[in-house]
């Protein structure tokens, strides 16, 4: 059996990260098997759904590198293949119409909760041969009154639902647009799915949609349902514990590699490795590895890994990834080092594109001076051995980072002074920051022009501290 799993996203939204998580499951799968992954979007919610929602979908799954084999398919170009169904299961007997007005179904329900019992349509109009006028009927599907489902989870084990737990759900509005489970099983079989693989809260779907394809006389699939992704405070992640939307993991500057490695790790393991390439993902993902309790997302951790993926990154990929980056921070690029030695300089100590961006303007642009470092490292005290390093970086034809560092050494001994205690200050002149790459690297990249203005601005600084 060929293997076919699915992403079916509602364009009701960002793409959440815990959607983008389900998705990369099917698509490891479906690599791993020599199958076929598609994408489909549900989008008969016309009333919430917008082309804006389906073109971040589709930039997300691009951004992260989720190929699809088929599709993106359109549940709202799919309506007459839906009406066909509805009218042959009607045709069977296996639904009908049902003419219970919103009042009748709103006391039913009221009744049943005051009896403590769970709301569920009682099947009046089950099998109901009059039709009142004037009255636009739902379709309801005619689930067995007997016995029940039992599906074998490849997370969770066998699930057993009792066939009175369950009602006769409406399978077409009184408008004649069908619901989610009608058009879900309905694409499934027509499609050929043969593993679905989906968040557990949809455990409780499971039967329903069972009963409808074994209805329709289709194969069952093959069913994972896993677990989801709370915050650090054990709920459902949502917007309050930071980023759920993919792109705004792109936009802050994380690494797709990075992103697909840890949401694979979320509810998923092999062992106690931690690192994956896609490569190694797709060789080692298996329903085995899937955890039933909920994953914890953990922004560290995710920061660390990215981190990883930014050392460990080929320095033209990293380069192309950091541009972007660099080019929203307004940056004048052409007025400065080459971008590919400052994002060389500075990948060992970001952990994120946009920390590489605003980390690099001490090489681009104006100074921007930390009052906080200049007040700690630029007082009178320093003065005679910037002046010193000052003049000789003026003598210099060739800015060399070696070169550089020497004439800091040097200065340094003259004055009686630790190395540390004359290259913090000069870092502080030069960058505005305590804190840059090494120094010999720091004044070659800010170049011999800008060294120099800026030593002279922080002598002036320094200066007028004197005078106070």
């Amino acid at each position: 059996m060929a293997v076919v799993t699915r992403f079916p996203p509602s364009p009701t939204g960002y793409l959440h990260i815990g959607s983008v998580r389900t998705a990369l499951f099917n698509w490891l799968f479906a690599r791993k098997s020599g199958g076929k992954f598609i994408l489909r979007i549900e989008d008969t919610d016309r009333a919430r759904s917008s082309q804006e929602a389906v073109d971040i979908i589709l930039a997300g799954m691009d951004w992260l590198g989720l190929d699809y084999d088929e599709g993106p398919y359109y549940q709202t170009q799919r309506f007459d293949r839906y009406g066909e169904v509805i009218e042959q299961l009607i045709a069977q007997d296996k639904a009908y119409h049902c003419y219970c007005s919103k009042e009748r179904l709103e006391t039913l329900r009221a009744d049943q909760m005051a009896q403590k019992l769970k709301p569920r349509y009682d099947g009046h109009c089950r099998d109901r041969e009059s039709a009142p006028p004037d009255v636009a009927p739902v379709v309801r599907f005619k689930t067995p009154l007997e016995s029940g489902v039992v599906v074998a989870d490849k997370v969770h084990g066998h699930i057993t639902t009792s066939n009175t737990e369950l009602d006769d759900l409406v399978i077409a509005r009184s408008d004649g647009t069908p619901t989610y489970h009608l058009t879900v099983v309905v694409d499934d079989i027509d499609m050929g799915v043969t593993h679905i693989i989906r968040g557990d809260d949809h455990i409780n779907n499971t039967p329903r949609q069972v009963h409808i394809m074994e209805a329709l006389g289709a194969a069952r699939p093959v069913y994972a349902h896993v677990p989801m992704i709370n915050g650090s405070d054990g709920k459902k992640l949502s917007k309050r514990h930071g980023a759920v939307s993919v792109l705004e993991y792109r936009d802050q500057g994380f690494l797709p590699e990075a992103l697909t490695n840890y949401l694979a790790r979320l509810g998923w393991s092999h062992g106690d490795q931690e690192i994956f390439s896609r490569a190694d993902l797709i060789e080692a993902f298996d329903f085995d590895g899937l955890n039933k309790s909920a994953a914890t997302f953990d922004w560290d951790k995710l920061s660390w890994l990215n981190q990883h993926y930014i050392q460990h990154a080929a320095p033209a990929d990293l380069v192309a990834f950091a541009e972007p980056y660099l080019a929203s921070a307004e940056l004048d690029l052409d007025n400065g080092p080459e971008v590919a030695a400052v994002v060389e300089a500075q990948r060992t100590r970001a952990k994120t594109l946009v920390e590489i961006a605003e980390q690099s303007r001490m090489f681009y642009g104006d100074l921007i001076r930390d009052e906080a470092a200049a007040k700690k490292h630029l007082r009178p005290v320093i003065g005679p051995a910037l002046t010193a390093i000052k003049e000789k970086f003026t003598q210099l034809e060739v800015w060399d980072g070696a070169v550089l560092k020497d004439i800091v050494e040097q200065t340094a001994a003259e004055f009686d002074m630790k190395m540390g205690k004359v290259a913090q200050p000069l870092r502080v002149a030069v960058t505005g920051s305590s804190a840059s790459p090494s120094i010999d690297i720091t004044l070659e990249l800010v170049g011999q022009a800008r060294c120099l203005e800026r030593l002279a601005a922080a002598l002036i600084y320094i200066d007028k501290r004197a005078a106070a």
